[in-house]
């Protein structure tokens, strides 16, 4: 007999069952970390409250549109979702809020090739070398982040990176002006094994510290903030390579990718573009009024 009322006496024992539910998925570290995030702003919501049903996860999912942008509201919701399985109240699931597609993304969040470039010099004039190879080495693989770490002094030799990432097996092909840098790079700092790119302390670069060294370089680098940080350098990748080749198919394979249509939204361009392309079309087929 299905309950409609799931009854959480305590909430540090349901996060904790919760974090081993998502280790035993072999979920990625990036994501347990946000989905524990994630309950517990939900739990924050219900207060002093234990019973969770219906009614109250349909106001939780209303307070959370009036807040928060709809992908945050959804990304939010997919974490409370798996949290509902975890507890076996499936049946409480809440829907996400649906969103048609957009051909295009939003012109202030794209960097460009130029504003790319931008950052290289930036790096390079701060005396950042290490900075900007890891931004280089992003934009010219299409890399995730957690990816960088894949990059050994041995496998670099091969000219291919082998990772296993997100449970999925893939080779990583170097371009061959990538390794030459790469190699050079070692040389002067003589890395002759293991992880080439490593913070002061010798820790491996991980998102965090990339990305506040890389919003370091916006004013320098004359870039909106908004614009800089490593996942934007996957997406300028994706989109450099599809605009070359139109092969949407072998990116999605580069990229990682299961679905082409994820690669879709990372090949994504501008309204700007779109309207350009609408305006060519209506001087062709508008025809003009006579008097």
């Amino acid at each position: 007999m299905k309950i409609e009322v799931l009854c959480v006496i305590d909430k540090e024992e349901a996060l904790n069952n919760f974090l081993n539910y998502l280790q035993e998925k072999e979920s990625a570290k990036a994501t347990r970390e946000k989905y524990i995030h994630d309950v517990k702003m939900f739990f924050s919501f219900l207060g002093g409250q234990k019973e969770i049903d219906k009614k109250c996860l349909i106001q939780y999912k209303k307070t959370l549109i009036g807040k928060y942008k709809i992908s945050s509201v959804n990304s939010m919701l997919a974490a409370l979702n798996q949290f509902l399985i975890c507890m076996d109240a499936e049946y409480l699931k809440v829907k996400r809020v649906k969103v048609q597609k957009q051909p295009f993304i939003q012109e202030e969040k794209m960097l460009t090739e130029k504003e790319y470039k931008q950052l290289l010099k930036a790096a390079m004039d701060i005396g950042n070398e290490q900075l900007a190879l890891c931004i280089e080495t992003i934009a010219c693989t299409g890399i995730r982040i957690s990816e960088l770490k894949y990059f050994t002094y041995e496998r670099m030799k091969q000219g291919k990176i082998e990772v296993l990432n997100k449970n999925k097996y893939r080779r990583i092909l170097i371009p061959k002006t990538l390794k030459v840098k790469l190699q050079s790079f070692c040389k002067r700092n003589k890395i002759k094994q293991g992880p080439i790119f490593r913070t002061k302390n010798g820790n491996l670069k991980d998102r965090s510290n990339l990305w506040r060294e890389m919003k370091n370089l916006a004013k320098k680098a004359k870039i909106e903030s908004s614009k800089i940080y490593p996942h934007n350098l996957r997406h300028l990748f994706a989109r450099t390579y599809y605009k070359n080749t139109k092969d949407i198919t072998g990116l999605a394979d580069i990229l990682g990718h299961s679905s082409i249509n994820v690669t879709r939204i990372y090949t994504a361009t501008t309204e700007k573009f779109f309207q350009k392309q609408l305006d060519r079309l209506g001087n062709q087929m508008v025809v003009s009024s006579t008097t």
